[in-house]
């Protein structure tokens, strides 16, 4: 008999997940939260459970901060979000938070199924439809990665000073360099990245850790 930790503060959301579970595994026991203290609670003192269904905005939640902690609190626990969010930076991120399985709220009943059986047995699971879309952003991830060590750390401090939208004649003053040498990094930079503008740069660097 398993045993599921329902954490969503939407009732009817709440429902439609017992009648999937109730309807794949009629003997399965499924613990209702609406809010992150009561799922912290449950996880730290159920030992019985066998996943934990999250939706990562909740009362209580603040972007990946509910899975993160459900994830300390019952480190062997797999839980499964269940978001309205479908893009693959958020699938992605979740993933690499500790989640092993991303079921958007738009799914089918019988995905959802699909979803939690796959987990159950020990799979990860992310809709098929967007696993590709995933697998390009990693990919892109990585591109960006390769590029951005090019950088010398003069051109990172200038791309840094770009992105933050100040011109050429506040970079040069901040970092007690010449106008010119601010735009020669620019070109430099642009270069190495691969783009035509400083705008575009500006945008390829807003996945950049500074």
């Amino acid at each position: 008999m398993y045993k599921f930790l329902v954490a969503d503060d939407h009732p009817l959301f709440r429902d439609a997940l017992k009648q999937v579970i109730d309807g794949r595994w009629d003997d399965a026991e499924i613990v209702e939260v609406s809010d992150l203290d009561s799922a912290q609670e449950v996880a730290q003192n159920d030992d019985d459970l066998d996943m934990i269904l999250l939706d990562l905005n909740m009362p209580g939640a603040e972007g990946f901060s509910g899975l993160l902690s459900l994830r300390n609190y019952a480190p062997m626990l797999p839980v499964v979000i269940v978001s309205a969010e479908e893009s693959p930076d958020v699938i992605q991120r979740a993933l690499t938070c500790g989640a092993l399985g991303f079921i958007p709220k738009s799914s089918s009943k019988e995905r959802i199924g699909e979803a939690i059986q796959a987990v159950l047995s020990g799979n990860s699971f992310v809709p098929p439809e967007l696993a590709e879309a995933i697998e390009e952003k990693r990919r892109l991830d990585d591109e960006l990665r390769e590029k951005a060590a090019l950088l010398t750390p003069a051109e990172l401090g200038v791309l840094k000073l770009l992105t933050e939208g100040k011109p050429n004649k506040i970079i040069a003053y901040e970092l007690d360099i010449k106008e010119s040498t601010v735009k020669a990094h620019i070109s430099q930079i642009l270069r190495k990245l691969g783009v035509h503008s400083r705008t575009q740069a500006v945008l390829v660097a807003k996945n950049l850790t500074f």
